[in-house]
């Protein structure tokens, strides 16, 4: 068992491991006709990746904001480069892609179930209200706007902070402060989000 929980790779295998037994058993119970690895199974799929991804993607958000940023105050200056050089962007890189993988897995659901138009539309087209379409809708809006500020603001601006693109030194303070408040908006467009995500699964 220490071979395995002392490297992260052989963690997330052992993971996937687990997960494909739970689906031998699946299998084992439907039976292994087409009915079984039909639709409603690869939609069952592309949401188990969209919701793993996701906890990736809001999982180091709220890392940033409940955790990193509150407390950088407190680490000594001369320990502040290590988060900096090492911490920061390998956290930012998970959380970018992480964000990608929530988006791209979410869409192809939202197809895949066929309602990807009457929510992006919040039922527009649909000529009457469906309110679990405009729920589904209204939280794949927020996900999107928060994809949008993670690759096209806190990025680019948090590479000009760290030092990863050359930038003048009294830039980088102005793109920590852009990167920091954008990434508070994303904590706050979060909280609706899953309120709207999670309400048309189970209220609507």
């Amino acid at each position: 068992m220490a071979a395995i929980l002392t490297s992260l790779r052989n963690t997330v295998i052992a993971g996937f491991v687990l997960a494909a037994v739970l689906l031998l058993m699946y299998l084992n119970w439907g039976g292994w006709d087409g009915a079984s690895l039909g639709h409603a199974f690869w939609a069952f799929i592309f949401r188990w990746l969209h919701v793993i991804s996701g906890v990736m993607w809001i999982g180091l958000l709220w890392y940033f904001n409940f955790v990193q940023i509150p407390n950088m105050p407190n680490i000594p200056d001369d320990q502040k480069p290590a988060i900096g050089k090492v911490i920061a962007p390998a956290a930012l890189w998970w959380f970018r892609w992480g964000a990608m993988a929530t988006i791209v897995t979410g869409l192809i659901l939202a197809a895949m179930n066929f309602y990807i138009v009457e929510a992006l539309t919040l039922g527009a087209v649909e000529g009457f209200a469906v309110p679990k379409n405009i729920a589904i809708g209204i939280g794949m809006w927020l996900g999107i706007i928060m994809w949008f500020n993670v690759w096209f603001v806190i990025w680019p601006n948090q590479k000009i902070a760290l030092g990863i693109v050359d930038a003048p030194a009294e830039q980088k303070p102005a793109a920590a402060r852009t990167a920091m408040l954008f990434s508070r908006t994303n904590t706050l467009l979060s909280i609706p989000m899953l309120f709207a995500m999670v309400s048309a699964q189970n209220i609507y």
